[in-house]
């Protein structure tokens, strides 16, 4: 038995139905008799066709064995789904709750996490109930799990539905209302950027600093810290007791650098003094290591080392 969503890839009512397919995929993922798939029919214009397709999202359902589908014509939430897909197909499968990169606040732990003076928050007002909330939920949730991996960056929301004084304390009057909370100002700027992926993206690159793409990976400015790099061109082009000057001199420079900056510094020293200790070609053989090891299945955690060093690394090459 297979259950089908047909959509085009620009489709507003798709993309506001997104999370709570998703949700439904998640949750049937296990189910050895059933199959939540999807279809993009701006690509693959045929196949919509043959199915009498001419809205979107059209949810239709294919009995096991048939390739005569039964349109769906019920609510459009994960649970509505998910009654509609045990009744069918006769099983019994709950809703699970999908993996969310997005910090959760409540009244409990809205100080706590967004007037951390050690973390940039950016915080979305919503309502359940609201149509452009939804929309934006799927993006917004990218744009957690792209920064998931930086300490100081929070992505987070609020029901200011539920939790009314928080939106009424901060000038919240419509949905989703997004602020951002700054290390140096906890009283929260509006965020008026566009509300795509990458201007979420770019917003959070610039404002905090980081160096990530859309889909969370280093970029290859992630970990280059300008004044070192000049203190590096000196160290290349010298040698002998010169070199060993500027070598001290990036480690003084490095000692003086905080935050994550300061983990840079340390790679940065490493690296300065293999390439005394190696030879000139260090810099080169160890970017080839790396690039073999980011070429493998590894974690998110080591990627980023890896990227960070390669960087920091090209800059000695």
């Amino acid at each position: 038995m297979r259950y089908n969503l047909v959509f085009p890839s620009r489709c507003g009512h798709c993309k506001k139905l997104a999370p709570e397919y998703e949700k439904l995929g998640a949750s049937f993922k296990k189910a050895k008799s059933v199959l939540i798939g999807k279809v993009d029919c701006d690509e693959h214009k045929g196949v919509c066709s043959k199915y009498g397709v001419s809205g979107y999202p059209t949810i239709q359902w294919f009995p096991k064995g048939s390739l005569e589908p039964k349109k769906y014509e019920g609510a459009r939430t994960a649970e509505a789904l998910a009654e509609f897909v045990n009744n069918e197909g006769g099983t019994s499968v709950k809703l699970a709750a999908v993996p969310s990169d997005v910090v959760v606040l409540t009244p409990d732990n809205f100080n706590e996490i967004v007037l951390d003076e050690a973390k940039d928050v950016l915080v979305e007002f919503y309502a359940p109930w609201c149509g452009h909330c939804k929309n934006l939920a799927p993006i917004y949730e990218k744009v957690a799990t792209a920064f998931k991996l930086e300490e100081h960056v929070a992505i987070a929301n609020v029901d200011a539905d539920k939790y009314r004084d928080l939106g009424e304390k901060y000038g919240v009057s419509g949905f989703p209302t997004l602020k951002f909370f700054p290390k140096n100002n906890k009283a929260g700027e509006d965020y008026d950027g566009g509300r795509d992926l990458d201007d979420f993206v770019t917003f959070i690159n610039e404002k905090c600093a980081t160096s990530r793409d859309a889909k969370g990976q280093l970029t290859f400015k992630a970990g280059i810290v300008e004044t070192l790099d000049s203190l590096v061109k000196e160290f290349i082009s010298a040698e002998g007791e010169e070199k060993k000057a500027v070598f001290s001199r990036l480690e003084e420079e490095a000692e003086k650098l905080k935050g994550s900056t300061a983990r840079y510094g340390k790679i940065y020293v490493k690296a300065a003094k293999s390439c005394m200790e190696k030879g000139s070609d260090y810099a080169k053989n160890e970017i080839q290591r790396l690039d073999r090891m980011l070429a493998k299945s590894i974690s998110e955690a080591k990627a980023d080392e890896f990227t960070l060093k390669k960087n920091i690394l090209s800059t000695f090459a």
